[in-house]
């Protein structure tokens, strides 16, 4: 997979860990490849798959990297599949009914939300006093049983005096790691923000794992240059600041592809599509920039309340589960399983249990093995013992579903409830087995491929009643999944160019809509016998990258009708994309008029009064650019400059009224070029205890 040329020094290594593929590049300070390779992701023990990475570069030329950036797709993944580490959420000011509507009981994992009297209001003025002992009863309770604290409160934008307190009583009656709701985002909505924060506190653990493990790779290689991540708007921060906000990473895989895709398409304006193991994610690229948003991002069901790329991700990809799904019979995803094919071709004697299960009769069981994840301390604290046991067992190897299950049943519904923890993963039939059966591909086990493509025919005929294929063409089975996978990706393109923001995009009627447009354009674009046409902006092409693109967008490209580029080494675009952008920080300030004449400036130090309207907006922006240039230099920048920008929402009465101001923001964005010197960057204590 390596593709050497000329080497240059400096050399920038870019490393992306994704669902199914861990990609490195060497890029030279011409931003040519000069090398690249791909191995596959090993999740129980993730040094191995980043080793095997940096094992196929040539070894003379990381002697000469001065910078390494990662991106990765993990956390976007554990999102998009439901995964996550048990985490306690805090929530002062909240209310029971609030808590039950943003959902957050679904994204705490087995942890707890916890609503505290407290918060302020829209003013940043004490609604009601923080009630510290019910809250140091929470903190002593759950300290043990889950992997991180969140906090977030009630106007915490305009004032964030509570979480603060609180995050620092949780250091000092715990250990594990807080994530509060105002170092997230700095907008109202207060339901969305406490959904970041949950999402951020139960990812620390995943990314804090990723890191510490690249960390401690390089140093074997001999890299000492600065260890630096890519965020979900594509700019990068150090691995220590990453530790600390891993939100901000949910996005980091897709957002790297955005700026590999654009620069190695060299297109100004496009549609990119990345499509990897568990996710397909679109981006738009106009004017040779990728749309931003701190509203738009849409991620598998959610919308975390983070500035990012605006990205279009869903769980489509090559490991994605092919299932039965109900009126609409064949589904694909969201759920990623193990190929059957890539299970076989690590483990040899499963080919022998397919053999059996092909001429045994189906269950909803076949095609299921166990695989192991991942655990972190406080999950594997928490497991019983069936469930300590199941988790030695598939230490040694992979577990047969249905052997387990007429086995020793209760071994399996115990494996069943950790699926459902993020800390195991079944496999079954997937689009790259499929792939394989068609020729596709064939670096797995094709053998395997054709095998759990009959045992999936049977299944969905005689277990689901769908479906009539020959039960020994494992071809035609593999076609229609083949082609499922092919309409859905145009779907989910259409879709993405559709969802703008707001919330139009959460209706039914806009659902009716993206599938009408489907049909239309997927129909030659012409309604009516041509009386009209809908079809792609000609000025605009597809660029595809990720493994799998090859296989798919061909077709798709077609059927949309737009020219479809997928540039050389676009198999690794993450990786590239990781090393070639710029270390951007932003600062946002509000100020309000809570009465006549009183502009109120929400400071992190709580709200500041001013007389006048101009010198609230004045010393906003001194304080803006101080902390966006303290953030820049933070997360890892040099030559720094920044760009003050001042917003104000005012009403005109009448044309012999003075303007009415309702409210301003400020926001300061310092951006610079990642420092690339010697010296490892000094982690904080691992989260993975």
């Amino acid at each position: 997979m390596a593709e050497q040329g000329p080497g240059q020094t400096p050399l920038r290594l870019g490393i992306d860990t994704g669902g199914t593929y861990t990609d490195a590049a060497l890029v030279d300070a011409q931003n040519q490849v000069v090398a690249s390779g791909k191995s596959l992701t090993t999740h129980s023990q993730l040094e191995a798959g980043i080793s095997a990475v940096l094992k196929k570069l040539p070894s003379d030329l990381l002697s000469k990297v001065t910078l390494a950036s990662l991106s990765t797709t993990l956390a976007t993944n554990a999102v998009v599949e439901g995964r996550g580490t048990p985490v306690c959420l805090l929530l002062p000011g909240y209310t029971a009914i609030q808590i039950e509507r943003a959902k957050l009981e679904h994204i705490v994992r087995g942890g707890a939300c916890v609503a505290l009297k407290g918060g302020h209001d829209a003013g940043g003025r004490e609604h009601c006093p923080l009630d510290l002992d019910a809250a140091s009863r929470t903190i002593e309770r759950y300290r043990n049983r889950v992997s991180a604290f969140g906090v977030s409160s009630m106007f915490s934008v305009r004032n964030p005096a509570h979480e603060i307190v609180l995050r620092e009583l949780i250091h000092s009656l715990s250990d594990r790691p807080v994530t509060c709701g105002h170092e997230l985002a700095s907008s109202l909505g207060a339901p969305r923000r406490a959904v970041t924060v949950a999402f951020n506190a139960s990812l620390v653990s995943y990314i804090d794992r990723l890191i510490r493990t690249i960390q401690a790779l390089l140093s074997d290689y001999g890299i000492s240059s600065p260890l630096m991540v890519v965020k979900g708007d594509g700019s990068l921060i150090t691995a220590a600041v990453a530790l600390t906000r891993p939100i901000e990473t949910v996005l980091s895989g897709p957002a790297a592809s955005v700026v590999g895709a654009a620069f190695l398409a060299q297109t100004e304006n496009s549609i990119v599509a990345d499509m990897g193991g568990t996710t397909t994610d679109v981006a738009i690229v106009t004017d040779g920039l990728p749309a931003f948003s701190s509203d738009a991002t849409v991620i598998g069901a959610w919308r975390p309340m983070i500035e990012s790329t605006r990205v279009f991700s869903v769980g489509l990809g090559g490991d994605s589960e092919a299932r039965f799904s109900g009126g609409e019979g064949l589904g694909i995803g969201p759920r990623r399983v193990v190929p059957m094919s890539l299970l076989a071709f690590d483990n040899d004697w499963v080919i022998e249990s397919l053999k059996r299960q092909r001429d045994a009769k189906p269950t909803p069981r076949s095609n299921k093995f166990f695989l192991p994840l991942f655990a972190d301390s406080s999950q594997i604290a928490q497991l019983s013992p069936v469930e300590k046991k199941v988790w030695e067992r598939l230490a040694e190897r992979p577990l047969e579903l249905e052997a387990l299950y007429r086995s020793a049943r209760e071994q399996a519904q115990a494996a069943a409830v950790m699926v459902r923890k993020g800390m195991v993963i079944y496999s079954g039939f997937t689009p790259s087995d499929a792939a394989h059966v068609l020729g596709f591909s064939n670096h797995w086990s094709t053998e395997a491929a054709h095998l759990a493509a009959v045992i999936w025919a049977k299944q969905m005929r005689h277990v689901y009643g769908w479906g009539s294929f020959d039960p020994n063409d494992s071809s035609a089975v593999s076609q229609v999944v083949h082609d499922r996978v092919v309409s859905t990706i145009c779907e989910t393109i259409i879709k993405a160019c559709m969802a703008t923001g707001g919330p139009r995009n959460e209706t039914a009627v806009f659902d009716k809509i993206n599938r009408l447009l489907t049909e239309w354009i997927m129909d030659n674009g012409t309604i009516d016998g041509g009386l009209f046409a809908v079809n792609f902006d000609p000025g605009r092409s597809l660029v595809a990258v990720g493994a799998p693109a090859p296989f798919y967008y061909p077709a798709a490209g077609r059927m949309l009708g737009i020219d479809l580029k997928i540039p050389k080494h676009s198999d690794v675009a993450n990786a590239i994309g990781a090393v070639v952008g710029s270390v951007v920080q932003r600062e946002h300030i509000t100020i309000t008029q809570p009465s006549q004449g009183t502009f109120r400036v929400h400071s992190l130090e709580g709200p500041v009064d001013f007389s006048d309207r101009s010198s609230a907006f004045v010393w906003a922006e001194s304080v803006a650019s101080e902390r966006a240039q303290s953030k820049a230099v933070g997360a890892g920048a040099t030559a720094i400059g920044t760009v003050v920008k001042r917003y104000e929402n005012t009403v005109s009465p009448d044309d012999l009224t003075d303007d009415v101001f309702f409210e301003g923001r400020v926001t300061a964005t310092s951006s610079g070029r990642p420092v690339a010197s010697p010296g490892n960057q000094k982690l904080p204590r691992s989260a993975n205890r």
